[in-house]
């Protein structure tokens, strides 16, 4: 994720990603986790991911950690991020892949969870294929998490691709001149499994 420029996180509750990664804005229907994130210096304003409460070509970077499980409609949150993104913005998702054995897991399980029930998972290529729709150019994907999260005693480093890690990361720019990606990518991936 690009650390610079005007970044905006989807679906922010409690600030516990936007603020490290030095994202200034976010978005959640929830005003109880917006005063989590207000109090990590995020400026939050309420809103849902599938009516973005700003102008259009707003923000360099956008966000979005789990998120894409509990909105109403995945291809409306993509569409609102492009219309919020300034030519060649970078979207940044991060998911549990439901086709690894931790998405198989939860999905196995999802009814006992109260936090997981209502989620709508996707695999990967779900993702991939709901980006290049909404008109993103998928740059690349990592992954993590390869063992069973009671087996994970240390962070576990990052891979290249996916169809083997749990949750995955991808990154995508929106229509117009591309920028760096790389440039920070690595680092971010880092902060966000931290």
């Amino acid at each position: 994720m690009p650390l610079q420029g005007r970044g905006l996180e989807i679906g922010v509750g409690s600030g516990r990603f936007a603020a490290p990664l030095g994202i200034q804005v976010g978005v959640d229907p929830s005003e109880p986790m917006m005063a989590y994130a207000r109090a990590r210096g995020i400026e939050v304003v309420r809103g849902v991911a599938e009516d973005l409460p700003f102008a259009d070509d707003s923000f360099d970077h956008v966000l979005a950690v789990t998120t894409i499980c509990f909105v109403r409609s995945a291809p409306a949150m993509l569409a609102e991020a492009r219309r919020v993104l300034r030519p060649g913005g970078s979207l940044i998702i991060g998911f549990v892949d439901k086709d690894s054995p931790l998405g198989r897991h939860y999905l196995a399980h999802q009814a006992e969870s109260v936090f997981y029930r209502p989620a709508v998972f996707f695999s990967a290529t779900e993702v991939e294929n709901l980006l290049r729709q909404a008109g993103f150019t998928v740059e690349r994907w990592v992954q993590t998490l390869f063992r069973p999260l009671d087996e994970i005693t240390d962070i576990e480093p990052l891979r290249p691709g996916h169809g083997e890690g749990g949750f995955v990361v991808v990154a995508a720019t929106s229509p117009g001149d591309q920028p760096a990606i790389d440039l920070a990518i690595d680092r971010t991936f880092n902060k966000l499994i931290e």
